[in-house]
């Protein structure tokens, strides 16, 4: 209850209290999230942490203490390290989910789950939740439904109609 409305801010600081209480090596995060769709949090952890964070990764590999990875942009990929302990976001075509296999599920049943509380934490319930929030959400609302664009069949007068539409919209 206390984290009712955290935002990235009091997530990170849980999160950072929490790893550093249970030790890491690599700290691996998504690309965005569903709550507040920042995508920033991975930068933010590792500020938190003092380590070096590499982000937005397709592609990952630790050897020798050391994180690699590749970057791929619009229109260039960038070849991406930096020495562990650090913190690694990556994208959707970072690779394959792995399934584990029945034997595994069972394993995992028995495996101790450890859970935290703040005061476990030393944070205080106003630094997270609402109270501790940096920002707000002042309204949401569900988006119109998309309409059907408008379909020219150029019979000449094609690129003339494109360029009124266009001015039209204040495009040009």
């Amino acid at each position: 209850d206390d984290l009712h409305g955290t935002d990235v801010m009091g997530t990170s600081l849980v999160l950072a209290k929490a790893i550093e209480k249970t030790g890491y090596d690599v700290v691996i995060a998504g690309m965005a999230s569903t709550d507040g769709t920042m995508g920033v949090l991975p930068a933010i952890l590792a500020e938190r942490l003092g380590v070096p964070q590499v982000t937005l990764l397709s592609e990952v590999s630790v050897e020798n203490g050391v994180v690699k990875g590749r970057r791929d942009g619009d229109t260039a990929s960038e070849q991406l390290e930096a020495s562990l302990p650090a913190v690694v976001s990556v994208t959707d075509q970072s690779g394959e989910a792995r399934y584990p296999s029945f034997k595994g599920i069972m394993a995992a049943k028995k495996k101790p789950v450890e859970s935290l509380e703040l005061d476990d934490l030393d944070i205080d319930a106003d630094e997270v939740g609402l109270a501790g929030a940096w920002t707000a959400v002042d309204s949401a609302a569900e988006r119109p439904a998309r309409t059907a664009g408008t379909i020219v069949k150029d019979e000449g007068e094609g690129g003339k109609q494109l360029a009124e539409y266009l001015a039209s919209q204040k495009f040009i």
